[in-house]
């Protein structure tokens, strides 16, 4: 029997769920491992604030190098999040010869590169399962089952608050502001909910899975990103009449030699299987050229199943000390594709606009399409009502929704720029990709 000391930094709500699942099922770890993996020591900067959890006396330590440099400590497990300190945190852990687990998606979303070299000059590991879609093993199953294929496509619901409020607008007709206060009351959504609704989360998750499924190196920062603060309850009737679901996708697409990827919210047919993903569940939907279409779907955060991927990452390095070939001859994350990653590329698209109510208005927005050779595909006029003491005989503003055939995004970005300075339209209030069948 292996003994494995693991040192945990942060006792947050991951860090709770972490120390619960390997507590509560110790024995079945022992019992099918032969690993006796224990927490010796834990990095709590309020060691008197109540956790929730039963933590021995002593492990305990308001110290980080009594992790990060204590000669019997095997493997840290990083969950303090953000970028720094942790970034420092686990380099210094990599270079003390400790293999690292972590939870946090910014860092290796911004840093994983050079970590995983660190990683693999000082012959440790650097595994980061619960990094994207908490609870789901995708990391685990591209890397390993699914290694032999080319894959062409990744779509995925990766942020389980946006996945939320969006589901509680289309079930619920509660507006985007009503749905994102129920999404705080349940814990789903932070006070500051910007990373969660402006797509942030979503971009790390992807810009570490384009690294894992193509890679090419497609920092967060130049990730097409777009948020769900515009969707309106006009939006969803639309996509409902249509067939569609507004889903918020992240998605990345390999085509003659180009990556091209975005976050934003979208149409997504009704019969496509990542329609049906509602409330916090996240999933992620693959084509390879082997597999064809593959969907992973769980629960993406949590306490739990976030906890219950770290100890797996811990369990799998823990496997390789006994095995004795506890490094990567190569890494997980990859930058050796040779594909360009080109933005966000082109697609269908979904427009709403608001424009004067009078005759000529159409005709002036789809010559402006035409010059740039946009087709319609299809398009909805809606009157607006008309404000309070404003004439009956005055001009009324009515809404039009298009869905625009394929077209590169750069250039109906263009397009709309022309089409406002024009005035043919008085704004431009919602622009999402529409999903092929």
């Amino acid at each position: 029997m292996a003994t494995i000391k693991v040192g945990m930094l942060g006792i947050g709500t991951v860090g709770q769920g972490t120390f619960r699942v390997l507590t509560m099922n110790y024995d079945k770890i022992l019992a099918s491992t032969g690993l006796d993996i224990q927490i010796t020591k834990i990095y709590n900067r309020h060691p008197e604030l109540d956790r929730g959890v039963d933590v021995p006396e002593g492990v305990y330590t308001t110290d980080v190098n009594d992790i990060l440099k204590n000669p019997d400590i095997d493997i840290v497990v990083e969950l303090i999040g953000g970028v720094e300190p942790a970034s420092t945190f686990i380099k210094t852990a990599l270079e003390n010869g400790k293999s690292v687990v972590t939870a946090n998606k910014a860092v290796i979303a911004a840093r994983g590169q050079e970590l995983a070299q660190i990683a693999m000059d000082h012959h440790v590991l650097l595994r980061f399962e619960a990094a994207v879609c908490g609870g789901i093993p995708i990391i685990t199953s591209i890397t390993t089952a699914l290694l032999s294929n080319h894959f062409e496509e990744l779509q995925g619901i990766l942020n389980g608050t946006t996945n939320f409020i969006l589901t509680k607008m289309e079930e619920e007709g509660l507006s985007y502001q009503e749905a994102l206060g129920m999404a705080q009351e349940k814990g789903f959504a932070e006070a500051d909910p910007t990373a969660d609704v402006d797509g942030l989360d979503a971009a790390n998750k992807l810009s570490i899975l384009i690294s894992l499924v193509f890679g090419i190196s497609a920092p967060p920062a130049q990730i097409p990103t777009r948020g769900i603060s515009n969707v309106s309850s006009i939006d969803m009737d639309f996509a409902s009449e249509m067939d569609f679901r507004i889903k918020m996708l992240a998605s990345a697409k390999e085509e003659n030699g180009k990556v091209y990827a975005a976050v934003s919210p979208a149409l997504v047919p009704v019969d496509h299987p990542l329609a049906s993903v509602a409330n916090e569940f996240n999933a992620v939907f693959l084509t390879g050229n082997a597999v064809d279409d593959l969907m992973f779907y769980g629960r993406g955060a949590g306490a739990m199943p976030t906890g219950s991927a770290v100890v797996g990452d811990v369990i799998g390095v823990a496997r390789k000390f006994e095995k004795d070939s506890d490094y990567d001859l190569v890494p997980q994350l990859r930058y050796d594709g040779g594909l360009d990653f080109a933005g966000e590329g082109s697609g269908r698209y979904y427009v709403r606009m608001t424009a004067p109510d009078q005759p000529g208005v159409l005709g002036r927005i789809t010559t402006i399409l035409g010059w740039h050779n946009i087709s319609i595909d299809t398009v909805v006029q809606r009157p607006q009502k008309k404000a309070k003491g404003q004439s009956s005989t005055a001009p009324g503003s009515a809404t039009l929704l298009f869905i625009f055939q394929k077209a590169e995004k750069k250039v109906i970005d263009r397009a709309l720029s022309e089409i406002l300075l024009d005035k043919a339209v008085t704004s431009v209030e919602n622009v999402m990709r529409v999903v092929e069948e």
